[in-house]
């Protein structure tokens, strides 16, 4: 059975925007008042945020879909709809939200840190809001957008000042147990501490965290093992304490060997840019289970050689909790360095400025795309997308509306300068998107007829008469109304027709 998850997949959507409502007003006196339909309610958002009572990533390994509420339809006598609740995911302090090509989009390290990770869609107008001086009743609105539907991954890492590495049964469970209040599995045999375990430590006016890391074998780094699964959760802490095994009876190992083991398992983990390498971090050096004669005997024995090398060394014994008050009074000096300067590189970090994008920012391009059934344009931009969004199609005036934002916006424009020309094929959005076929709109005479680059259908089809054509069949008609008189005067004076008749 599962108890701990410290990375998942999760599947979020984002409420979807309601839609605008197309209704008329009617009064005494007046049955068609004005338009009065209202706007339809915004998508819920899906927020994250690091709660401290939360420890697990479980709850989302059995709940991986995650969907925010909808907002509401817009309907008549300017009534909005209701605006989707807002989801709230609680995850663990230190958890790190990645999507799906891997970028980290935000690490969430501090207590009470909000981070919306799926925005919801935009409600759609109504035709009150639609209406204007030109467009007094409009018969149509607009429809809601999508929420935001995709997948993130979270990454727990854990948070604590010190972290105990060493082998599997070298005793880190016994001695976090021993240092602190926590109560993890202590057994006699490897790979017992499958998920990392938190301590507090109190010692003296000193507190820290301690975390106790899986056992590491030769290949953590690589894979084999549980080394790759929890090497992670070692990156946040600021110091190292390896836990060295005394009393092991496997042959061929002792502590000088499974340092060195371990040292290399720690230099080979990449660790994410800008943080200190584990192993330039202050470490310490703890002889475990000198309880046992022949431990001590060892301990004794290799202590020389390991400060020889600059470490700071302890023998200690988790069960008889001989030195353990030494060790926990290094640690919280180590630990203390760490915070002052942690705080001093706050200090001296330059101010932050930010500059978020225009929220009304009418960017866009046109691509010209080639395949085998001719090119075609692809317009690409938030408004252009969320617009055909927004459209019923079923509706000619919502039609002819898009239309128009989309000739305000310079899309016919970009459209001429990328070379489409009259009844090229257009897509809006990525992938298929809305395809249709471009028709330009001329709002004046002034504006140039759309052709082939350099050229103008106006001068290539000049159809206007000039004032010699316009006399000669002024002169053309006249001749041949005289020789119509003249033709029936003729036939009266032969008698073939009289007046009297």
């Amino acid at each position: 059975m599962v108890t701990f998850v410290d990375r998942v997949q999760v599947h979020l959507q984002a409420g979807r925007g309601g839609n605008g409502c197309v209704s008329i007003r009617r009064e005494k006196f007046k049955p068609l008042a004005g338009p009065d339909g209202g706007n339809g309610g915004h998508g819920g958002d899906i927020v994250l945020l690091a709660d401290p009572q939360v420890t697990t990533l479980l709850d989302y390994h059995r709940r991986p879909h995650r969907s925010a509420e909808n907002g509401g339809y817009g309907a008549g006598d300017y009534r909005a709809g209701t605006n989707g609740a807002e989801m709230t995911l609680s995850v663990p302090i230190g958890t790190v939200v990645k999507d799906d090509a891997g970028e980290t989009l935000i690490d969430l390290t501090e207590p009470g840190t909000r981070y919306v990770v799926a925005h919801g869609g935009i409600g759609g107008l109504g035709n009150h809001s639609l209406a204007s001086t030109k467009r007094k009743a409009p018969g149509f609105a607009l429809l809601g957008t999508e929420g935001w539907a995709g997948s993130i991954t979270l990454e727990l890492k854990t948070i604590a000042d010190v972290a105990l590495v060493g082998y599997p049964s070298a005793g880190k469970s016994s001695l976090i147990a021993a240092l602190s209040a926590a109560k993890p599995k202590i057994a006699d045999y490897p790979f017992t501490t499958l998920h990392p375990n938190l301590g507090v430590v109190q010692v003296g006016d000193h507190r820290f965290t301690v975390a106790d890391v899986p056992g590491l074998i030769e290949g953590a780094s690589e894979g084999k093992g549980l080394g790759l699964d929890f090497l992670r959760h070692v990156e946040r802490c600021s110091a190292l304490l390896h836990v060295l095994d005394c009393a092991t009876l496997e042959p061929g190992r002792d502590p000088l060997s499974d340092l060195e083991v371990i040292k290399a398992e720690l230099a080979a983990y990449p660790v994410p840019e800008g943080q200190v390498p584990l192993l330039d971090r202050p470490q310490l050096i703890a002889l475990n289970k000198v309880d046992v004669p022949e431990a001590r005997e060892l301990a004794e024995f290799v202590r020389p050689e390991l400060e020889a090398m600059g470490y700071r060394v302890f023998e200690i014994s988790a069960a008889s909790h001989a030195g353990l008050r030494e060790l926990s009074f290094a640690m919280a000096e180590l630990v203390e360095t760490a915070r002052a300067e942690a705080l001093q590189d706050e200090i001296d970090q330059p101010r932050i400025v930010l500059q978020p994008k225009p929220v009304n920012e009418g960017g866009f391009t046109v691509r010209a795309e080639g395949g085998s059934y001719g090119t075609l344009y692809r317009i690409l931009g938030t408004k252009p997308e969320r617009w055909v969004a927004q459209t019923d199609f079923t509706n000619d005036e919502a039609v002819g509306y898009l239309a128009d934002r989309l000739n305000k916006l310079g899309i016919e424009d970009g459209l001429v300068k990328a070379g489409a020309v009259a009844g090229s094929t257009v897509v809006i959005g990525p992938g298929s998107g809305v395809i249709f076929d471009w028709e330009p709109t001329l709002t004046s005479a002034a504006e140039v007829q759309m052709g082939a680059r350099g050229t103008d259908l106006r001068v290539e089809q000049n159809k206007r008469r000039t004032n010699n054509e316009r006399r000669e069949e002024y002169h053309t008609l006249m001749d041949a109304k005289a020789e119509a008189r003249a033709e029936l005067e003729r036939e009266r004076k032969a008698g073939m027709w009289s007046e009297e008749a």
